[in-house]
């Protein structure tokens, strides 16, 4: 993501293809490694069996997708990932579809091949909620004051790990206990891939789907949704996430709503104050009219630099917005 201007659009990253049983070994080892959800976390904090959003699982999640190195698009890393999360689904017995692409790389004379994953989950009728969140990481640490470590690739901890880490607990409650109405799990790849000063090389996989979400077979293909929440850098030790510019003018009401509901939870992480704007993948669906709100906390000294590992996130900030989105899954908006 970049914090500028909502007027430009683009690509990104070369491919590299590891060996198909290697890919599998490591999503295995991400999968098995993960300790099961727990009675204690299925019940914390609400009625005998009810499922509830654990920061400690997530955090779990979070750190294994940085064990698997960086989830650059190409990487053996990245395939790792997207077979994770593939299997995480399917093992829930969950929907999951891959929707690859191609597009021009737009920095080198090659293709780019790159792939969005939905999981669908819920019962019943009624607008789907979409949420969000990219799980490619950062080829460099560009902003990293030591030269030698800014051109290494991005741990991603906060930025990549955190958002997909509440999606994949997500997926595990809503298995448990399936949502009154449809909803979306989406993870958006080749978010990462621009340079500084460069919109075009940002938010490919949400270019993407924005402009084909509702072609004829689509897994997304119906009513538009009552709403997309993105989830990007929720994971901040010191989390802080404000209404974020562009989700509050152009969509002023659904985060309104999402914030109203953070409040009456007692979330203190979120704070309904103007905050920047930010191009993120939430800015391609408003721009075609959809409600989106991106939940971010872009106050992040670490953003695209060494730094950003798993010891400068929290179970802490986790729980709170898996707790937000949990129980806007559970009991949805009208």
């Amino acid at each position: 993501m970049s914090s500028s201007d909502l007027s430009s659009a683009g690509a990104g990253h070369g491919r590299r293809c590891a060996p198909a049983v290697a890919l599998l070994l490591a999503a295995a080892t991400l999968a098995a490694s993960v300790p099961a959800a727990t009675g204690q976390a299925a019940t914390r904090g609400g009625a005998a069996g009810a499922a509830e959003f654990d920061g400690a699982r997530a955090m779990s999640w979070l750190e294994r997708q940085c064990a698997l190195g960086p989830r650059i698009p190409g990487s053996p890393g990245h395939a790792a990932l997207e077979a994770a999360i593939l299997e995480h689904a399917r093992s829930l017995g969950l929907t999951a579809h891959r929707l690859p692409f191609e597009r021009p790389h737009p920095y080198a004379r090659e293709t780019l091949r790159l792939t969005n994953l939905v999981i669908l989950a819920g019962r019943g009728s009624g607008p789907c909620l979409w949420i969000g969140a990219h799980y490619d990481s950062r080829p460099t640490c560009d902003r990293d004051p030591d030269p030698a470590r800014a051109a290494q690739p991005l741990t991603g901890a906060n930025d990549g790990a955190s958002g997909t880490a509440v999606l994949l607990h997500l997926a595990e409650l809503m298995a448990a206990e399936p949502p009154p109405r449809p909803v979306a799990l989406i993870f958006f790849d080749g978010e990462d891939l621009g340079r500084a000063g460069d919109l075009d090389g940002y938010c490919l996989g949400s270019r993407r789907l924005a402009e084909h979400w509702n072609d004829f077979g689509a897994p997304l293909a119906g009513p538009p949704p009552r709403g997309l929440i993105l989830l990007d850098m929720v994971g901040d030790r010191d989390l802080a996430i404000p209404q974020e510019g562009y989700s509050l003018a152009l969509a002023g009401e659904w985060t309104r709503t999402v914030f109203a509901r953070a409040e009456a939870l007692g979330l203190s992480a979120f704070v309904p104050e103007p905050g920047p704007a930010v191009f993120d993948d939430h800015v391609p669906f408003l721009r075609r009219g959809l409600p989106a709100v991106d939940l971010i906390d872009f106050d992040y000294p670490a953003w695209h630099t060494a730094a950003d590992v798993p010891a400068a996130c929290s179970a802490a900030s986790l729980e709170q917005v898996g707790v937000l989105v949990w129980d806007l899954i559970r009991h949805p908006p009208d």
